[in-house]
């Protein structure tokens, strides 16, 4: 595998989600560093040595609500 990506979402109590499109693999940061290094870390949890992707892709996902 050479890349993974993840879904970034705003939380609804503050920070961000991220969950790993095709993997298992969830987590979530208070900033955008924290969410960083905890994407990092999940990934280096969740493969063996030598399967882990050389790349990681953050796809960021907004979402805004108007009054009609």
């Amino acid at each position: 595998m050479s890349e993974i990506i993840f879904l970034v979402e705003n939380a609804v109590e503050g920070g961000f989600t991220a969950r790993a499109l095709n993997e298992s693999i969830f987590t979530e940061g208070d900033d955008l560093d924290a969410l960083r290094a905890n994407i990092r870390d999940a990934v280096d949890c969740h493969f063996e040595q030598g399967e882990k992707p050389k790349m990681i892709r953050l796809h960021f996902s907004s979402e805004e609500v108007i009054a009609a």
